[in-house]
């Protein structure tokens, strides 16, 4: 007969914005439940901690949904475009005993459906907001993660800096795509990416900003 405490810990967590902080094991993450309102915030598992952000905005949600465009254009459109086997946006990515959220996945040359969770992305692409904690952990934390993880090759989108980044597993050094420059992969043989067309949908929309606080009582 199962105990009160195992029953506990077989049961759904369910979670939301002010679950982040809680520590919380591979198995338990894979077993929480979101309430529908708070189902397109970002829950993430690193090192051991659940961390919750808030959903992503229209600055990063705009360039993201043209990307994905212009890949289901190449796949079926290109003679080569079956090489794309899927794209998909805010994928939950298992990194080591990490869960981390990527704004979009690129499963490349298997021949079939991947096993999102089995199978690791051959491209991973991160959309960078522009705060100094998410340029980090955009910049540093993932690229090491994901990296080790396999995969192929790394994108990170910064309207900020109008660049794109490229780290790939096979090179040292990153190419650095300038805002008018055009970006090709040998993972995608005849995919032209222009930089430019996703910054002009980011610039559609104002950065996003923290709210003011409201003053307290009793303040000047």
């Amino acid at each position: 007969m199962a105990t009160v405490a195992q029953v506990m810990l077989d049961a759904p967590r369910r979670i939301g914005p002010r679950s982040s902080g809680l520590s919380m094991t591979p198995a338990e993450f894979a077993r929480i439940r979101v309430a529908e309102r708070h189902k397109f915030h970002r829950f993430e598992l690193i090192r051991g901690v659940l961390i919750v952000t808030p959903p992503p905005g229209n600055a990063e949600i705009d360039p993201n949904q043209e990307l994905g465009y212009l890949l289901l254009l190449h796949r079926d459109n290109h003679p080569d475009g079956h090489r794309l086997d899927l794209t998909l946006n805010e994928q939950t990515l298992f990194v080591g005993e990490n869960r981390r959220r990527c704004d979009r996945a690129l499963w490349i040359g298997l021949g079939q459906a991947p096993d999102t969770e089995a199978d690791f992305p051959a491209i991973i692409v991160e959309f960078v907001c522009g705060s100094r904690r998410d340029a980090r952990r955009d910049y540093v934390e993932k690229r090491g993660e994901y990296l080790a993880a396999g995969v192929l090759e790394y994108w990170i989108v910064d309207r900020s800096r109008r660049i794109m980044t490229v780290d790939r597993r096979d090179a040292i050094d990153p190419i650095i795509v300038p805002a008018d420059g055009m970006y090709r992969t040998d993972l995608l043989p005849g995919f032209d990416l222009p930089l430019a067309r996703l910054l002009a949908r980011a610039d559609l929309w104002p950065a996003k900003t923290r709210p003011r606080r409201p003053p307290a009582a009793g303040d000047a």
